[in-house]
């Protein structure tokens, strides 16, 4: 199967080194992967922002560049949920190439989960961590259980860490509270956003993780800021890194 890897904007400009690790993760399993160079952003920041007309050139773009592929592979849970959900808006129900890539397109942990399904990974990661599980990942993709539905807790982003030797994850008082990111909110809520990201550092300090992970850098990459600001002792690291075998 041929994969298209999916980059996020912001993630491309601050963080390529996660960007690399995904990549890496990819072919450490054995997965035939390209990154198309004329990809551009899916539209998100836009979308957010009111500006339907501006989304809608994106998703074009977008479904025209990823739809050759098998499967179309992001770090991002927030920007596969833009494609997946948000971009039908744009499409007549009978357009075969947005058909083709709302049905192929996952988030990195997700397609590891639900397709690859590797049994182990060869690494040693003797670090507590915990998982912060983002709005988009946990709601929009099924990446977890979401405590409101009252149903049997799972986590797809747990299992696969599992599977990787030393590691312990450990127990959060409240598993699924937002960060309080959200993309613009955070510009135009600073103080109720950073309060809400106060709260999700504090929980993993208080059950005494060494690592906070998750699948969705924007919401690590808030969180981590707060971190640095209050000069906290927490290291925060996209799963993608982890499970490429990257140290702390």
């Amino acid at each position: 199967m041929k994969i298209g890897l999916f980059i996020p904007c912001f993630m491309n400009e601050l963080y390529p080194d996660v960007c690399m690790a995904t990549l890496r993760l990819l072919q450490n399993l054995g997965l035939d992967v390209e990154y198309p160079l004329d990809q551009t952003c899916c539209g998100q920041p836009v979308a957010n922002s009111g500006c339907a007309q501006d989304v809608q050139v994106l998703a074009y773009r977008f479904v025209d560049i990823f739809q050759k592929y098998d499967y179309i592979v992001a770090p991002s849970a927030s920007c596969v949920v833009m494609v997946k959900e948000h971009y039908g808006d744009f499409f007549d129900a009978s357009d075969e190439g947005y058909a083709k890539v709302q049905s192929s397109v996952y988030e990195v942990c997700e397609f590891l989960h639900d397709i690859v399904k590797p049994k182990r990974f060869d690494l040693s990661f003797p670090y507590r961590v915990g998982v912060h599980n983002s709005c988009h990942g946990q709601r929009g993709l099924n990446l977890a259980s979401a405590s409101e539905l009252q149903i049997p807790h799972f986590s797809k982003i747990k299992n696969l860490l599992s599977l990787i030797d030393d590691i312990t994850l450990v127990d959060l008082d409240r598993d699924d509270e937002c960060c309080g990111f959200g993309g613009t909110f955070s510009i135009l809520e600073p103080e109720l956003s950073a309060a809400m990201g106060n709260d999700r550092v504090q929980d993993h300090l208080d059950s005494g993780a060494e690592v906070m992970t998750g699948a969705d850098m924007s919401c690590l990459m808030h969180m981590e800021g707060l971190i640095r600001k209050n000069g906290q002792k927490l290291k925060v690291m996209h799963i993608t890194q982890i499970l490429a075998g990257e140290k702390v």
